[in-house]
């Protein structure tokens, strides 16, 4: 057994010689002693540092600066301290110095004691002096660092702080080396005193100071010195025990939640701006042309930590080799007695102590360098992704592929209606030249209306206008666009920056393991067998090598179900995405349990492929614990049977350490590659999106060298400050001249703007951009922009926007932020009182405001989900209004504003002072209103061209179109001074809005541990009878790994065979069979509990999800109000995701650790009884420190996951609104903000990692030290044999080792369970009211539409005012009401009211039955109400029209054409509106007059007798608006009833009866020839004011007459 670890051995026989001068084996000159050694390191140090000092330009500035401190003698010892690094190093090094002047003395005085007894010349007499002078050099050293420069101060102190160490280190090797030796004494013993003196000092001053002296903080940028995180001033001891965070673990400790304030600043290293400054040169596709993979240029950006990584994993590799070693010395020296061994065993417990401490300290370092990195890349690909978005050019796109019936015709293609036209990625619903020919493919000229987010404002009259009619101007064939692209910008690029880049979370620590670790261990292992059991670990090598190809058929297996589960997965997910976009509509027809019905589907089939899964995880689970053990057994076999050698308890246990390090690392390797297969899809997906996305023009370079010198155009320098286009085309994308003909016939269009000769708009003054719908009016702003692609045709050709003097831009569909009114329309311009009064004035705000308790500091929400479309219109045109931009553009701005809102915005705004000499170019349909005040008209012709400008007059001339839609402009103003609402708003505006004026509720942030009902919602519903499932699980798992400790036991009982007989009496075969067996039941143990709870979290996921869906679709229409839609998604995806991977995962893991380490601790007692209390103390401790860490973990985690979310709503709102960021120039700004953010989140992020090396260290460090007192005991006061001993040493080895992975598994047990609680708070949100049996009508019902109403009020929350007050009235079947009043008055309130969205008292019968005792779903889906902007679905008109599939085709089309759509639009057009056109997300590529005809369809699909419109023809054309109203008359049946809110009194004075209210009161009743008799009545006032008085009396007596 001497041989077997003989390469180790060996370093201990180096014989030293007597004068302790030299080693002997190398040679006998002094100059080779190892007190010696240290000069040469030095001298070595001097000459390299003179080097580098040399090679650099010399900076005397520092010097000037301390010399100038001389002269002022008062302020020199602030600056010295200062120049240190403070007081507290300075005693540091002073002490230091100390040490080394002691040093020195005493090796003087050696010297000089000895001159009488020693030659001259001799030996020990050199190396006196040689220390002497070294003694000498570090003292002028010591001066330095505490008097020097900063610079030199700092590397005396480096330099000073190594040659003590390297000394200290010799004095180790010669003195205390030899102690550990049976036949050795230390060299220098008789030095006497002196010796131990200078160790004592060496220990102070070279390792003892260094280690525990804080660290300067260094800035990053000299010129920006922030506040320095502790780990930048922390002494590396503290950072090696991660001590520095420690004042942070127990303030959490003693607060209920740590908050966000409190935790250390963000390190400056880690700043985002500076990690940006050495990474996107090498990143950024703009500054690096190069397209190498991604993983290179992230391998070149961290390849200093990379390295760092790659050393730390060795060092932790040599450092796990300690216990093998010492384990094999420690039975040999058991086996014999001590007999022969020439080392004691007490080195080999500290070695053992050592090395386990070693590893523990290499694995966190490289741990908290790791997740560093991993925090890193996390903060760069973020901003990368968001700073390239900012140069995408944005198209609206909808879904490639329809979905085609058989015998279906399908030859007409999705209409690209006016609403695709041109869009600006706001999502403007009807400009511009794509109206006709913008396609659905992400490769068309479309706006990114749809890729944005889906716009809830009302569109404009004009812009809305039926359906174009214009040819298009070209038809050219286009490739298939590639397969797999995202259809929704903002969708992908949160999918970029959140799934795809926690794919890339460990890529670091998997390279370096691949590539370093994992080769460097499996040789050193294969090496430590064979030093141990010779050539039959060689065989053992090559069984491992023969089952390698099980485990990768079984990955690429696992791959593949991955794949078909996260496909799945997205179809769940996206489908819960449309259904929470569309909630509202959802509850408003009773579809709640239908679409939870769809939702449920979806997700049992994701849970099929998430089952089969984890079933091939279990086939890959077993691999791994089985390839080891053949690989064990083999080598066994081998070594015993046909080597014939002894399988000692030294061996035997020694091996399976080694064996077990082996299991682990290839169980690591299997799981790294799907990892890594996954991080590379993920790096693909990020670099497509950087290199192949389509950026606008700036960004761009032409092909060819002659496109280039057309694109460098050098404009005229007479026309630098002109605004304008010469000789120029421009499509929606740099490949859109295309037009493809699809397989079914389906014909994509593009749309190209061209200007033949020149269009220039006129400085200071009003220019119009005017053309029939669909021309391309919006497209030239766009060109202007330069969001759209330039083709010039000429070398003449260019395009110009000054933007010297600034440019701003009102989108039609409005773009607001998730800010204030106020902030929204200072957009960050210094704030002027004065300037910002007249804008609220001008653009008519002033009175939106009044409705909002905070004013203008009152919160718009997500997406302005608290302001109406006409207020969104009129903060986009302030803040452009407000700014100090020369050029105003401005995309129809009047669209979404009724007509006395839009003469308001004429007269006071676009003719008031603060427009006043300043370029306006607008965009308006609204001509007959804003021509007067024009200097300069553009007329835009259907095709694309320019067909005249100058004055307006000529326009008409040339264009009898447009002439058609300016006479129809006409008697729209006409019906306009009939309307009731002076201003058009939705009254959801001002109600119940908080005098802080937030909306929003903050986001929940639960405190302390989370909670056992939300744990216990997932582990109380894994079955039917939840105590009887976890018995029968733990008893699996207890009774499984008692079979383990049994196997390690049985090869210890084998192994102590060879000490009681000769080899040739034991019977091989019978314990191998035996140890077969034992192997075979571990594994059953293992497939059953493994199987067990695949079943199990299976129904406990399904369970969580149905209770989570039906909840949310159960709440309350205010509720919905004040949450954002991104959390409510988040929980039905994130959070649903985490539980069913994370959590089910931690849950089964914690189960097995803790069946683990209570049988591992019992095995430990059993043998030596007297370690029972030290293991209850290390459990005990493990436990404390655990909770300690939990406290400070889970408040880390719980605002860590709060900082992800701003990150990504700060994305959406940027994305959604680019073209306007662009425009005004501001992308600086937005990045300084996503900065901000993504700092933040860092800060969180960081503090977070750095809490889990801080638990590490310390439970590893517990449980290193039980495992080495019981090997102290079991050598020196134990009684036990060899195999014993071994078995003891292995159970309490993987006891300690597993304590770590426990807290964590606890850790991550409780984080994952943060999303449970996430869960359980929306399970615990407000209800409507729940279904009953005694709910359900009769079938007949409703046979009429007949509503008696007593006495209802209404309010929106429970401690809210009423907003309708005891309103009773009565309307029979069939009869046609409107309902009329001011803003304000309840009119929505009632509609809500009637549909019990609201809270509701008194009485309401719907064909005889009271709706308060009917289900909710039940009323709902019998009663149909189309709201101003109605809500659709992405997916074709059949799907929105029959989302169900209950009508078919027939049925579908008669509704089409009852709602008058066949009307609007040409039967051999073949781009014309059918069942297969595909909608883009909330109706995104149709104009809202489009939407009202589809919503009408729906509505008479669904043949409800109670018929709710909430009238939004203001914001329609008129052409469309007579097609509805035709058909409101003439296609409903005649016992359908009639509800109508009404802004206009043309639309409602031929109704049956008019109900006037007022402050939610009915002031008026009856019909309207007899309310009109009624000289003091409020609807006679009404009709008096208006312009068309007679016409609307001669309404009223002829609707009277004909009833």
């Amino acid at each position: 057994m001497e041989a077997s670890m003989q390469w180790l051995t060996e370093l201990t026989q180096i014989p030293l010689t007597d004068s302790g001068a030299t080693i002997a084996s190398v040679s006998q000159s002094v100059w080779l002693d190892s007190l010696v050694l240290p000069a040469y390191v030095a001298g070595l140090a001097l000459l390299v540092q003179s080097a580098v000092d040399l090679g650099k330009a010399s900076n005397k500035s520092d010097d000037a600066a301390e010399l100038a401190t001389v002269t002022s003698r008062p302020s020199y010892i602030h600056n010295r301290l200062s120049g240190v690094g403070g007081l507290t190093i300075m005693a540091f090094r002073v002490v230091q110095l100390l040490a080394i002047l002691a040093l020195l003395g005493i090796s003087i005085a050696e010297f000089v004691l000895n001159t009488a007894t020693i030659e001259v010349l001799s030996d020990s007499r050199i190396v006196q002096v040689v220390q002497i002078a070294l003694f000498a050099y570090l003292s002028v050293l010591g001066l330095l660092q505490v008097s020097g420069s900063s610079q030199v101060n700092r590397r005396a102190h480096a330099h000073v702080s190594w040659l003590l160490f390297f000394v200290w280190s010799a004095y180790l090797y010669r003195n205390v080396w030899p102690l550990a030796r049976v036949d050795r004494i230390p060299i220098d013993a008789a030095e006497g005193p002196f010796l131990w003196a200078k160790l004592a000092l060496l220990s102070v001053a070279g390792v003892v100071i260094p280690v525990i002296v804080p660290r300067r903080y260094t800035p990053v940028n000299p010129k920006e010195i922030l506040e320095p995180n502790p780990e930048q001033i922390a002494s590396l001891l503290s950072l090696a025990s991660y001590n520095f965070i420690s004042p942070l673990v127990w303030l959490a400790y003693r607060m209920p939640h740590l908050p966000f304030d409190m935790f250390p600043p963000l390190p400056d290293y880690d700043h985002l701006r500076n990690i940006v400054g050495r990474s996107f040169p090498v990143l950024d596709p703009i500054l690096n042309k190069s397209r190498r993979h991604l993983a290179f240029k992230l391998i070149k950006v961290f390849r200093v930590e990379l390295l760092h990584l790659a050393a730390m994993s060795i060092t932790a590799v040599i450092g796990a080799f300690a216990a093998p070693i010492s384990i094999n010395n420690l039975l040999t020296y058991l086996e014999k007695g001590g007999e022969g061994a020439t080392v004691k065993p007490w080195f080999w417990i500290a070695l053992f102590f050592c090395g386990r401490v070693f590893k523990s300290v290499s694995d966190q370092w490289f741990m908290f360098m790791h997740t560093r990195v991993t925090v890193r890349i996390q903060a760069i690909v973020t901003e990368l992704v968001f700073e390239h978005a900012l140069r995408v050019r944005m198209k609206a796109e909808t879904s490639e592929t329809v979905e085609i019936k058989s015998g279906e015709n399908t030859a007409v293609a999705t209409l690209d209606s006016s609403s695709q036209a041109g869009e600006d990625e706001e999502g403007s619903s009807s400009e511009g030249g794509d109206t006709e020919t913008a396609t659905s493919t992400s490769h068309t000229a479309t706006s990114s209306t749809a890729t944005a987010v889906v716009p809830i404002s009302s569109s404009s009259k004009g812009k809305g206008k039926a359906l174009p009619v214009a040819e298009p101007p070209k038809k050219v064939e286009a490739p298939e666009p590639p397969k797999g692209k995202g259809k929704n910008l903002v969708g992908r690029i949160n999918n970029l920056v959140s799934s795809d880049l926690s794919s890339l979370e460990n890529i670091s620590m998997y390279i370096v393991f691949a590539t370093v670790e994992s080769p460097f261990q499996i040789t050193l292992c294969i090496v430590f067998l064979y030093q141990i059991m010779g050539w039959s670990a060689l065989v053992g090598c090559l069984a491992m090598l023969l089952t390698l190809p099980v485990p990768g058929y079984i990955t690429k297996h696992i791959q593949g179900t991955q794949r078909e589960k996260m496909k799945r997965t997205d179809h769940r997910v996206q489908l819960v995405t449309e259904m929470m976009n569309v909630i509202r509509m959802i509850k408003l027809f009773g579809w709640e349990p239908r679409i939870a019905t769809q939702i449920d589907k979806k997700r049992e089939e994701e849970l099929v492929a998430v089952k089969r899964n984890r079933m091939y995880g279990l086939a890959n689970q077993l691999c791994n614990y089985l390839i080891p053990i053949v690989i064990m057994l083999t080598t066994f076999f081998t070594y015993s049977v046909i080597m014939k050698g002894e399988l000692t308890a030294a061996r035997v246990f020694s091996a399976i350490s080694v064996f077990d390090m082996l299991r682990m690392d290839i169980s690591a390797t299997f799981f790294m590659i799907p990892q890594l297969v996954q991080a590379n899809v993920a790096m693909e997906r990020i670099s497509d999106f950087l290199y192949n996305t389509e950026l606008i023009d700036e960004y761009t370079e032409p092909d060819e060298p002659d496109a280039a010198e057309i694109f460098a155009d050098s404009i005229p320098e007479e026309l630098k400050d002109s605004i304008g286009i010469r000789h120029a085309s421009f499509t929606w994308a740099a490949d859109s001249p295309t037009v493809a003909v699809t397989p079914g016939g389906t014909r994509k269009r593009t749309f190209v703007l061209g200007i033949d000769d020149e269009v220039f708009f006129q400085r200071g003054k009003i220019n119009l951009i005017i053309g029939p719908t669909g021309a391309g009016k919006t497209s030239l702003l766009m060109a202007l922009l330069g969001e759209m692609h330039y083709i010039p045709q000429g070398p003449d050709s260019f395009v110009n926007l000054p933007r010297s003097g600034g440019v701003a831009y009102a989108a039609q569909e409005s773009w607001v932020q998730s800010d204030t009114i106020k902030n929204n329309i200072v957009f960050g311009a210094p704030f002027d009182e004065v300037r910002y009064n007249k804008v609220l004035d001008q653009c008519a705000l002033r009175r939106d405001l009044e409705l909002f308790d905070a004013g203008d500091e009152t919160e718009v929400g997500e997406k302005g989900l608290t302001l109406s479309g006409g207020q969104k219109a009129r903060i986009t045109l302030a803040r452009a209004v407000y700014s100090s931009a020369e050029i105003l553009l401005l995309d129809d701005i009047l669209a979404a504003l009724d007509v006395h809102t839009s003469r308001h915005i004429v007269d006071k705004c676009l003719k008031g002072d603060i427009l006043s000499g300043r370029t306006i170019i607008l965009v308006t349909h609204n001509v007959a209103m804003v021509s007067p005040m024009a200097d300069f008209v553009v007329d835009i012709g259907s095709d694309g061209r320019i067909l005249s400008q100058g004055s307006l007059s000529s326009a008409l001339s040339r264009d009898s179109k447009l002439l058609k839609e300016v006479e129809e402009e006409q008697k729209e103003l006409e019906k306009a001074e009939q309307e009731i609402d002076k201003v058009d708003e939705n009254e959801k505006a001002g109600e119940g809005q908080k005098s802080s004026g937030k909306l929003v509720v903050a986001e929940e942030v639960e405190e302390g541990h989370v909670g056992w009902k939300s744990i216990a919602l997932y582990l109380g519903n894994v079955s039917k009878r939840p105590a009887m499932f976890w018995c029968i699980y733990a008893s699996g798992y207890f009774i499984r790994h008692f079979i383990l400790n049994v196997q390690i036991w049985y090869l210890g009982v084998w192994a102590a065979q060879y000490e009681t007989h000769p080899t040739s009496e034991v019977n091989v075969f019978h314990y191998l069979t035996v140890y077969t067996l034992l192997v075979i039941a571990g594994m059953c143990g293992a497939a059953f509990t493994v199987f067990y709870w695949v079943y199990g979290s299976m129904r406990a996921a399904k369970i969580v999800h149905q209770k989570l869906v039906t909840s949310i679709l159960g709440t309350t229409l205010r509720w919905l109000d004040k949450t954002p839609t991104a959390r409510i998604i988040a929980r039905c995806t994130e959070d649903i995701q985490t539980v069913d991977n994370r959590f089910a995962r931690s849950t089964e893991l914690l189960a097995e650790l803790v069946a683990f380490l209570v049988l591992k601790i019992l095995a430990v007692v059993f043998f030596s009884p007297i370690f029972f209390i030290p293991a209850i103390f290390v459990a005990l401790a493990g436990a404390i420190i655990g909770n300690i860490f939990m406290k400070a973990q889970l408040s880390v985690k719980r605002e860590m996951s709060n900082a992800k979310a701003p990150v990504l709503g700060h994305f959406g709102a940027a994305i959604s609104g680019i073209t306007s960021i662009r425009a005004y120039g501001v992308q600086d700004a937005f990045k300084a903000e996503a900065y901000n953010r993504i700092d933040r989140y860092s800060r969180a992020a960081i503090t977070h990692v750095n809490l889990n090396r801080w638990v590490g260290i310390r439970v590893d460090l517990i449980g290193t030290m039980f495992s080495t007192s019981l090997a102290a005991y079991l050598t020196y006061g134990g009684h036990l044999s060899a195999s014993n001993t071994g078995f003891s040493l292995a159970m309490a080895t993987a006891f300690t080792s597993t304590i770590m992975h426990s807290v964590r598994m606890f850790n991550e047990f409780e984080v994952s369970g943060n999303s449970l609680e996430r869960i359980m708070q929306y399970l615990l949100i407000e209800q409507e009211p729940k279904s009953t049996p005694e709910g359900v009508p009769p079938a007949y019902w409703p046979a009429s539409g007949k509503l008696e109403v007593n006495h209802l009020s209404a309010r929106y929350s429970a401690d809210g005012p009423k907003v309708l007050h005891e309103i009773s009235f009565e309307v029979g079947s069939g009869e046609r009401v409107g309902i009329v009043g001011r803003t304000g008055s309840g009119k929505s309130s009632l509609t809500l009211a009637l549909l019990r969205c609201i809270l509701t008292e008194g009485n309401v019968r719907y064909d005889g039955l009271q709706t308060e005792k009917l289900n909710l779903d039940a009323l709902r889906s019998n009663v149909t109400i189309i709201p101003q902007v109605p809500e659709l679905l992405s997916g074709t008109l059949r799907q929105n029209l029959d989302p169900f599939s209950e009508h078919d085709d027939a049925v579908l089309n008669d509704a089409l054409r009852s709602a008058g759509l066949f009307s609007v639009q040409d039967e051999n057009d073949q781009s014309r509106i059918t069942l297969d056109s595909q909608i883009a997300g909330g109706g995104a590529n149709l104009s809202v007059g489009q939407r009202q005809i589809l919503a009408l369809a729906r509505a008479i699909v669904r043949r409800s007798k109670l018929l709710i419109l909430d009238e939004a023809t203001s914001a329609i054309d008129y052409e469309t608006d007579t097609i509805i109203q035709t058909s409101l008359r003439t296609e409903l049946g005649k016992d359908v009833t009639l509800l109508t809110v009404a802004h206009r009194l043309q639309t409602i004075m031929d109704s049956d009866k008019i109900m006037v209210l007022d402050a939610g009161r009915i002031v008026e009743f009856g019909e309207p020839s007899e309310l009109l008799k009624n000289e003091q009545g409020m609807l006679r006032a009404l009709v008096d004011e208006s312009g068309d008085r007679e016409k609307l009396y001669a309404m009223a007596n002829a609707a009277s007459a004909s009833s």
